[in-house]
């Protein structure tokens, strides 16, 4: 049951994070019947599966929250802000419920017990809050439930011009059901008085119908009766013909079958009715078909194993492809092509089951930017594009805090308050945008704010006076607003709870370059500031160029080469201020072979790479390019932990060692070591 119970808590993550868009949505357009109707399902599925799991208390709490939404569908309640901020606070709690390890703190438990008064305060409003435990459970309509009835009139209830076999056949227009007659107090025929009634009976009715309903069939009888009605839980059991026949034995031995016993029954019934579906539910998640496609859900472990193994593939078969060309083996070339087209099909293939799309990620921030509005008293739009460009699962999970960071800067520092917003001309409600979008082999996001935007001018000063630059150094723009990443830079100019104390974008820089991502900031004051991250597809397997600088093999990423020129040595070394002529445009270069420290080359020809840099074209000279090559990233040991201008290494078929550069990073030092 482990191995269910993990793929509940799967699920009912899935799960809660679309019920929190959807809330999102809703908030938005209140007025939509078809949001209320997608809220209502997903919380009646989370609540279907976890009293098929076994988790009571979110079972009961679900239950409790569905009612609010199943009475505003039946327009028994009107949708409000109020409905709204308990309904967050409950899925907060929801995400909390699913660890059963937090059931016994105390904050816990005050948190729950207040939610569930909160909710019964909405669902009962002339009801004094507090008078509810923790596990009532109001009904919720279309829900079927099974019910003991216990019905024993009052002898004299002919006298009274009532029959109760009306009552029963009432009562069993409600549903399903199973009726126990005893005649047990019957007595003999001389002494049966044909005035009064002998008979009782026990019913067992599967309704969808609320309680309060049962009672009503019987409001006239109720006083001078004795009438017991007890739910013995959410499914038909009276549908279950092994319940059924277990009660009927029962019967058969015992004069009535009775409450305990009953319960008990049930007890055993609802069990084997939830393992039941437990077995069909995970075979269902395993494989869910329909007309266009079909998918299965598989653990991240696996996906990880097939990437590492698929990886191994492919230095395997570039270790075979250098034996091919080494050996004049008849037959062994076609074989060897083959095997390679495969390999780089399998690994395109692979590649695709790791990529996911990023709408969960930016689902999530949704909730913080309508939290953060209501906190620091801002009237915001949060558009998100691109919500279905896809990335590897394991960028995903680092971009998270990242963006978080710089969401919360957008709201604290860039967007203005209202007045202040009106007085420069401004909407009063600020606008952010989180959008995401393919660019060759890379990914970008943007997150674009229309707020205060950032002065360079005051960067500067801050700059100066902490003394990370020179006053008389001259600065472009970019260069300040790059200011902003280095440690315990902050333009805030007081503390807050969201953000600005110092410790924020050089960790959101390092996490982004940890990703093989780069980020960069443009601004302008009192129009706004938008935030770009450029990030690669994957992180394990890429396309790149095999070269050599000194007999030493080097990868460039394909991504970042525009062309490749072969290029006469005196043309390079004969130039001035490092820029040479290429069809008839000068761009600046690196030679690789003198900023590595190295002895010129005596080759006449060397090959100039250009590469695209911040939307300019820089070449990097190196020896001689080898060819394309698909590299494996391995990441560099403890002796290159300060070399980042590399961002792996791949082994090649021969066995060496190939380090993949980062032509970002290594014009960029180049530049700042040529200037200093």
């Amino acid at each position: 049951m482990d191995s269910f119970r993990k793929k509940f808590i799967e699920e009912a993550t899935e799960l809660i994070d679309k019920l929190e868009v959807a809330l999102l949505d809703l908030e938005k357009n209140p007025e939509d019947e078809t949001l209320v109707q997608q809220v209502f399902r997903i919380m009646h599925t989370l609540k279907g599966n976890s009293a098929m799991f076994g988790f009571e208390l979110i079972d009961n709490f679900t239950h409790n929250l569905e009612t609010i939404y199943d009475q505003i569908r039946n327009n028994e309640l009107e949708l409000s802000k109020p409905i709204l901020d308990v309904t967050f606070a409950c899925v907060d709690h929801l995400k909390s419920m699913l660890d059963e390890q937090n059931y016994n703190d105390p904050d816990f438990k005050t948190i729950h017990s207040g939610l569930v008064e909160k909710i019964d305060a909405i669902i009962n409003p002339q009801k004094p809050e507090g008078k509810v435990e923790s596990n009532s459970k109001p009904e919720a309509k279309g829900v079927t439930s099974t019910y003991y009835i216990l019905f024993e009139p009052n002898a004299d209830i002919f006298k009274n011009g009532t029959n109760p076999l009306y009552l029963l056949d009432e009562l069993c227009s409600l549903g399903d059901y199973k009726v126990f007659a005893h005649f047990n107090r019957v007595p003999q025929i001389a002494e049966i008085n044909p005035d009064e009634c002998y008979t009782y009976w026990e019913v067992l009715l599967a309704t969808d119908k609320d309680e309060s309903v049962i009672h009503d069939v019987f409001i006239f009888v109720e006083s001078d009766s004795t009438l017991e009605i007890q739910k013995l839980g959410e499914e038909n059991l009276v549908a279950d013909q092994t319940f059924i026949k277990e009660v009927e034995n029962l019967a058969e031995v015992q004069k009535d079958v009775g409450l305990v016993a009953i319960q008990r029954l049930a007890k055993v019934a609802i069990s084997n009715i939830n393992k039941r579906k437990a077995e069909k539910f995970t075979k269902e998640r395993i494989a869910v078909k329909d007309k266009t496609a079909s998918s299965i859900r598989v653990s991240s472990d696996k996906l990880d194993t097939l990437m590492n193994l698929v990886s191994e593939l492919v230095t395997t078969q570039a270790r075979l492809s250098l034996f091919s060309e080494q050996n004049n083996i008849p037959g062994l070339n076609p074989i060897v092509e083959n095997v390679q087209k495969l390999t780089r099909q399998l690994r395109d293939i692979a590649f695709s089951i790791v990529l996911i799309p990023i709408e969960n990620l930016f689902g999530r921030f949704q909730r913080l930017v309508r939290d953060l509005s209501a906190e620091l008293n801002k009237d915001v739009e949060f558009i998100v594009e691109g919500a279905d460009t896809e990335l590897d699962k394991t960028i995903i999970e680092n971009l998270s805090d990242p963006l978080m960071h710089i969401l919360r800067n957008s709201m604290d520092h860039g967007i203005e308050e209202a007045r202040v917003r009106i007085a420069n001309g401004k909407p009063a409600k600020g606008k952010i945008v989180l959008k995401a979008f393919y660019s060759g082999a890379s990914v970008i996001i943007q997150v674009i704010d229309d707020g205060a935007g950032i002065d360079p001018e005051m960067i500067h000063a801050k700059a100066i006076s902490k003394g990370l630059v020179l006053p008389d150094k001259k600065m472009s723009k970019k260069e300040i607003l790059d200011l902003i990443f280095l440690p315990g830079f902050s333009t805030a100019k007081k503390v807050t709870d969201v953000s600005g104390r110092g410790v924020g974008m050089d960790v959101v820089r390092k996490k982004i370059y940890d990703i093989r991502g780069e980020v960069e900031v443009d601004s302008e004051k009192g129009i706004g500031t938008t935030i770009t991250i450029k990030l690669p597809l994957t992180l394990s397997i890429i396309d790149g160029l095999l070269v050599s600088i000194n007999k030493s093999p080097y990868v460039v990423p394909l991504s970042a080469i525009d062309k490749i020129y072969a290029v006469e040595k005196d043309k390079i070394y004969n130039t001035f201020n490092n820029l040479i002529t290429l069809d008839g445009s000068q761009i600046p270069f690196f030679s690789l072979r003198k900023e590595f420290d190295l002895e010129p080359s005596n080759e006449e020809l060397e090959q100039v790479i250009v590469v695209n840099f911040e939307d300019e074209s820089v070449g990097l000279v190196v020896d001689y390019v080898i060819g394309e090559y698909q590299a494996v990233l391995k990441p560099l040991g403890k002796h290159y932990k300060n070399h980042d201008i590399f961002s792996g290494a791949t082994i090649l078929g021969d066995g060496t060692v190939a380090l993949v550069m980062d032509t970002n990073k290594i014009i960029k030092m180049f530049a700042i070591g040529n200037k200093e």
